[in-house]
């Protein structure tokens, strides 16, 4: 359930729709909670993480779930210190935060080289690193990080699609 309302959200924002990005958000942190309580593992942790990041739509819902965010991640991080997963999501939060709250994608990207060192087919981790340094220099980091995930085995159609949204010199 958490997951689907993760890709339901994910869709939202993609398409510039953050009230219902919000909404379904806010239903995957309840069955993200929900989970946890049952068993408090790092996928878990993670996964309520990244809805924090969704959930936020301003500066006011930033300064209530970045926290909530913040405080998931560091448990999924302590939990599974070498999961790439894990760090992709402490990125992907960091991404989403508002920059009046230390956040935004101009930032330099927490993701940075340790998710695609220590699992070199996590193609996510690719696909946000190559999105985030895509913010500060589109022409070489960003679509550089993008082509990484045409070498690792799954979604390389997620590359195909930003790097056509990525100016390339």
């Amino acid at each position: 359930m958490a997951l689907a309302a993760s890709y339901l959200a994910e869709v939202a924002i993609e398409q510039h729709d953050r009230k219902p990005g919000r909404q379904a958000a806010e239903q995957g942190i309840k069955a993200a909670e929900k989970a946890i309580s049952l068993k408090p593992e790092a996928e878990y942790y993670r996964v309520l993480a990244i809805f924090g990041g969704q959930a936020i739509t301003d500066v006011l819902s930033g300064l209530s779930y970045g926290p909530r965010a913040r405080d998931a991640v560091d448990k999924a991080v302590e939990k599974a210190p070498k999961s790439s997963s894990v760090y992709v999501a402490r990125g992907v939060g960091s991404y989403y935060l508002p920059a009046q709250l230390g956040g935004g994608s101009k930032q330099p990207s927490p993701i940075s080289k340790r998710p695609s060192s220590s699992d070199p087919k996590n193609a996510e981790a690719y696909l946000w690193l190559g999105l985030s340094l895509a913010q500060g220099e589109p022409e070489r980091r960003g679509a550089r990080g993008l082509r990484q995930i045409a070498r690792a085995e799954s979604e390389p159609h997620l590359a195909k699609e930003q790097l056509d949204k990525t100016p390339v010199k």
